[in-house]
């Protein structure tokens, strides 16, 4: 299981970069931001290939999950390197193409278990992959980017802030999904089947992955009007920290239940 979940995490974490990656306008940030994280999803993807071929004997009952997700992250690789050779020349249309068909190939690697769970409500699962991957990308990139800001002071705000804003939402829309999915899973197993250590467990993933990250952007927000981008990336440093906590014990909590917590 927890094999599968780390795989199913790169995956989510690569198309939440990517997908942020190609929201943020090329005209007014450098080319070298693009070429330097594609190298990084290019890591990502080639640890998930890794944790694939490792954990062949327990992912999937069937076997087709695993051959599936090994030739995406494969070809998420091979894209990743292609795309940061493109942004070396500075060829920004056919760059931003690379990055959003790395995008699809790691939404298409969390999202292929789902051929193999019919029994699970899939617009559910669905949603709560495309939300979790972009709220994990959105936070990484933003604070990826105000790292950039150390490197090339002249660049506008705008393009943080951007990522600031889709980030707040994607936290909106993320909670709407948790909250779904404990509303459909106490339906599900009842109110007597939640034990303390669930509880817990949950109330780390409410705490952290999503009131704690919104005050995170709040925060972040506020400092950018100052402005200082220095003090904003070490926030966003901190978000980055709850939101992994809190996507991976989403991943821990849905992993055996009917619906996405």
């Amino acid at each position: 299981m927890f094999g599968q979940i780390l795989v199913e995490f790169l995956f989510r974490l690569t198309f939440g970069v990517a997908a942020a990656m190609g929201v943020t306008p090329s005209s007014q940030v450098t080319s070298g931001f693009y070429r330097i994280h594609l190298w990084v999803l290019m890591g990502l993807q080639t640890l998930a290939v890794l944790a694939v071929g490792s954990s062949q004997s327990t992912f999937s009952p069937h076997g087709k999950t695993i051959v599936w997700q090994f030739y995406l992250a494969v070809a998420a690789a091979a894209v990743c390197y292609f795309g940061a050779a493109i942004w070396m020349y500075e060829r920004r249309l056919p760059g931003k193409i690379a990055i959003w068909l790395v995008a699809g190939l790691a939404l298409a690697g969390c999202t292929v278990p789902l051929l193999e769970t019919a029994t699970k409500p899939v617009a559910f699962q669905y949603a709560d992959r495309v939300t979790s991957g972009l709220l994990l990308g959105l936070v990484t990139t933003a604070m990826l980017l105000g790292h950039w800001y150390l490197n090339t002071p002249t660049m506008k705000l705008e393009p943080l802030r951007r990522l600031l804003n889709l980030l707040g939402a994607a936290i909106l829309a993320r909670t709407l999904v948790s909250a779904g999915g404990l509303f459909g899973h106490i339906n599900d197993v009842g109110e007597n089947a939640i034990t303390l250590s669930w509880l817990l467990f949950y109330l780390l993933r409410l705490l952290a992955g999503l009131a704690g990250l919104m005050l995170v952007v709040i925060m972040a927000a506020k400092t950018l009007k100052i402005p200082n981008t220095q003090s904003a990336t070490g926030i966003l440093y901190a978000g980055v920290i709850l939101a992994f906590i809190g996507e991976l014990t989403s991943q821990l909590l849905s992993a055996e239940a009917m619906f996405p917590l």
